[in-house]
């Protein structure tokens, strides 16, 4: 694009909009991957592509004194494909367009992919320069960071001679992050039956108009999640209805945005008015942090009267509304979560309504608290749980290299300190220092905001300040 074309990091951008015309959606990485490694080739670079489809890209130290000193330099490359619902865009094929508003870069109504493809960018224009001196570097770009990390449980530290990394998975220009919570998947699986409605007319519930965000760093900002929001509507309104079918979300480390429910009642008059009653209520409530929240009661075109008998459709609304969602528990010494729960997704398959949640926590007796408590629930209900992998956090170590030269980098550049933090969100830092004995690794990247969602933009101006500062550590790296 023009607004993109002679200015720094030209590259950067150029090599990012490439990467946006390949689909890289969670768990569909091959054609991504694939790319890279050819990429690599074709600049005869040293690449290894193994079963988990992670891409490592080595290039020797630029002069004799740099060539016992080695850097990793970390990214993923998979993105939370998510759209709104009047877009038309196939994840599978379409590329991801560019829209550029001043000083930021948007997509069309999808999500952009900033998170994490301007990190690979950033190490595909370092890679194919000439001009920027550096030690050995590793560049390790994973798969599957954003729906399981399954990419870098997978990887063979064997692969890398580095102990010292940088991630650029980060989200704030001017903070260092340097310790992260850890984290997993979970869910309660309901068995649904079924029964012939009493009620004649069939209704959709949608919930719509939220903001949404990350289900980590956004989950402290008071955002409401819609399958919540559904599941207090249906509990006010259980009594004149049936349900027929749920869902919402999309993703379990976004927080949801949109949830709907098929109803079938012949008191439309009633449900409408305790739905508008409690949207008036809900409103209020999230005014300041999430002020576009609504409800829509619309007739539904059903071809049958099969709904969930009284006894599953009371086991989902509770379920709904019993699952703890949001923040925890919060540290009393610094502003930051410790514990927090993301009910993400809420879906019907193979006569089942699963209910799928993100945990997080940077304290480890706090995600077995709560596993044993969604244990119990599950038990009440009479339902089924499920567990997947969960990753470890990232614990902020007292004396750092990497930390301290970026630091000192950052204040030499731009005249001030930056700011060094421990994040709720999850790195994939955490599993890297279970595979690399004494990694010594730290965080940062550009200002980008509204990541997980359709909003998702990124500063053009912090992502050209950002690769400057990235070059001017790799030229000062001397370990």
């Amino acid at each position: 694009m023009e607004e993109l074309k002679n200015i720094e990091a030209e590259r950067v951008f150029e090599n990012f909009k490439n990467i946006n015309q390949i689909p890289r959606c969670s768990k569909n990485e091959e054609k991504i991957s694939n790319y890279l490694k050819n990429w690599a080739e074709e600049k005869n670079l040293e690449v290894i592509q193994d079963k988990a489809y992670n891409i490592i890209i080595k290039k020797s130290a630029t002069d004799e004194k740099k060539k016992n000193s080695t850097l990793i330099l970390q990214g993923h490359m998979d993105m939370v494909c998510e759209k709104n619902g009047d877009k038309e865009h196939d994840f599978s094929k379409d590329p991801i367009d560019f829209v550029v508003k001043d000083d930021y870069i948007y997509a069309d109504r999808t999500t952009l992919g900033a998170d994490n493809g301007i990190a690979v960018a950033m190490f595909m224009s370092i890679l194919e320069s000439n001009e920027i001196s550096h030690p050995n570097l590793e560049v390790l770009i994973t798969t599957d960071e954003e729906s399981g990390m399954t990419g870098v449980l997978n990887l063979n530290p064997e692969h890398l001679d580095g102990c010292t990394l940088i991630n650029l998975d980060s989200e704030g220009e001017g903070i260092f992050t340097a310790g992260c919570a850890g984290g997993g998947r979970l869910s309660i699986n309901i068995n649904t039956h079924k029964k012939d409605s009493v009620y004649n007319n069939a209704f959709r519930i949608f919930v719509h108009g939220l903001s949404g965000g990350h289900s980590g760093v956004d989950i402290d900002k008071e955002k409401a999640n819609s399958n919540k929001l559904l599941g207090r509507i249906l509990y006010k309104i259980k009594d004149e209805i049936d349900l027929k079918s749920i869902s919402g979300g999309s993703k379990t480390n976004a927080i949801p945005r949109e949830a709907e429910a098929v109803i079938l009642t012949d008191n439309r008059d009633l449900v409408e008015n305790k739905i508008n009653n409690h949207l008036e209520l809900i409103k209020k409530e999230y005014q300041v942090t999430d002020p576009n929240i609504n409800f829509k009661l619309e007739p539904f075109d059903s071809d049958n009267k099969k709904v969930y008998t009284d006894e599953t459709k009371l086991k989902i609304i509770s379920a709904l509304n019993l699952i703890k969602n949001g923040p925890m528990k919060k540290s009393t010494e610094i502003e930051l979560v410790i514990t927090s729960n993301n009910l993400g997704v809420v879906k019907e398959e193979d006569n089942k309504v699963e209910l799928i949640c993100a945990p997080r926590s940077s304290v480890e007796s706090n995600l077995i608290y709560f596993t044993d408590e969604m244990k119990q629930l599950t038990e009440l209900l009479e339902a089924e749980y499920s567990e997947g992998e969960f990753y470890p956090g990232w614990e902020y170590s007292q004396n750092s290299y990497i930390r301290d030269l970026a630091v000192k980098t950052y204040k030499k550049i731009n005249n001030k300190d930056p700011e060094v933090i421990a994040i709720h969100a999850g790195l994939e830092c955490g599993f890297l220092a279970e595979k690399i004995e004494g990694l010594d690794a730290i965080s940062f990247g550009p200002n980008m905001y509204d990541i997980h969602t359709p909003n998702e933009h990124l500063s053009i101006s912090s992502t050209q300040k950002t690769f400057n500062l990235l070059c001017e550590i790799i030229r000062s790296y001397e370990k």
